[in-house]
């Protein structure tokens, strides 16, 4: 992994992200129980880690850094190949 100088904004939203999921995921409650979280805490929560995206998005492109990192494997080939799924010519048989 390459080290990578943030900013102190960057470090704020990435530990504010962080501590958002934390949240979340530590007040998880199954379908049929009550949540502990308000639904309006529950839409609060989800528009601050929308906010922290966006910004995250613009200090990424005004550093000149990629903006669709994904977690790859170490193994994991650096470039890949899209392959379309879907059959341009297909004809369904009439059975």
């Amino acid at each position: 992994m390459n080290k990578e100088t943030f900013s102190k904004e960057e470090k704020i939203l990435q530990v504010m992200r962080k501590v958002l999921t934390d949240i979340a995921k530590d007040t998880y409650t199954p379908a049929d129980l009550k949540h502990p979280l308000s639904e309006n805490t529950i839409v609060s929560i989800r528009d601050c880690l929308a906010l922290i995206s966006s910004r995250e998005n613009e200090l990424a492109k005004e550093a000149g850094r990629e903006t669709n990192m994904r977690p790859r494997y170490v193994d994991e080939p650096s470039s890949s190949v899209v392959v379309k799924l879907e059959p341009q010519n297909f004809k369904p048989n009439k059975d």
